[in-house]
């Protein structure tokens, strides 16, 4: 498997705001019921057959909340595991453990949620050539995680902020005139090397984007039979991809049209948390 890498400063960013969101005060709770000076260990395990992601989080939680706990990683991000499977044990000050409970299972079940939901779109267009891309669809302050998450779970990262290439959609297109316009006008900036990409709608589109020189195509909503003449169209010449009415029962068919990668809004923006759970071990 390919090693997987977060960057420790987006870890750290998350956490920040987690933690400013979770505890306020304190965790009472912990506080008022748990014996000062006590100790557990304690299990994190997989509730469900999922793709793991964001472990390196448990651990940043763990170092902020209970510097002297030690963390144990049985399972690395991108692992698929089934129902059942210990992820992670932890051992040390039973208040910052306890403290640090939901904010850890709350950020691991979204992100493996992401990164499992996205290889159930990867393994349907196995065999394909297309390769599955996510989008800017993300939430707000999650998003460098989240795509992380889509890496765990076998997908590619698209753009992931607004300076990272130009994608010409239909507003700019309205705002410009027509898709012609908006290339050649971008095409007068120079962003040192940025890749144009211009949204078509129709075939008419997709000729006049790619003559005005547009890098790539993105093409919306396009039903297969027309996405089949795009690739015609263009014959290689430049990047294609669909996008928009993607989901598990229609990816395959647009995979097999030909188009270089599709993009899923869904695996960032709708993915459902996978069911991870703590529990303490009795010795």
């Amino acid at each position: 498997m390919t090693t997987l890498y977060v960057d420790p400063v987006d870890i750290s960013a998350a956490v920040d705001v987690a933690l400013a969101e979770d505890i306020g005060r304190g965790d009472l709770t912990t506080r008022a019921t748990v014996p000062a000076g006590a100790r557990l260990k304690a299990i994190i395990a997989a509730r469900e057959n999922m793709v793991v992601a964001g472990m390196p989080v448990i651990q940043e939680l763990v170092n902020r909340l209970a510097p002297d706990a030690t963390v144990e990683i049985l399972q690395a991000d991108g692992t698929l595991v089934e129902s059942g499977t210990p992820l992670a044990l932890l051992e040390g000050p039973a208040e910052g453990l306890l403290t640090a409970e939901r904010t850890a299972l709350n950020t691991i079940q979204f992100l493996s949620g992401i990164a499992t939901a996205t290889q159930a779109y990867v393994r349907e267009i196995s065999g394909t050539g297309a390769t599955l891309l996510d989008t800017r669809k993300t939430v707000p302050g999650l998003r460098n995680l989240s795509k992380y998450a889509v890496r765990c779970g076998g997908g590619t990262n698209h753009r992931m902020r607004l300076d990272d290439g130009i994608l010409i959609k239909d507003n700019h297109i309205a705002v410009a005139g027509s898709i012609g316009a908006a290339v050649r006008s971008a095409r007068q900036h120079d962003f040192g090397g940025i890749k144009i990409q211009a949204e078509c709608d129709t075939l008419d589109q997709v000729t006049e984007a790619f003559y005005a020189g547009a890098d790539s195509l993105l093409l919306d909503n396009m039903p297969p039979d027309q996405l089949r003449q795009a690739v015609q169209l263009i014959q290689g010449k430049i990047p294609l991809e669909a996008s928009g009415g993607v989901n598990l029962t229609t990816i395959r068919a647009i995979a097999e049209t030909g188009v270089d990668f599709i993009s899923v809004g869904a695996i960032t923006q709708r993915a459902p948390a996978v069911d991870i759970g703590l529990d303490i071990i009795w010795d």
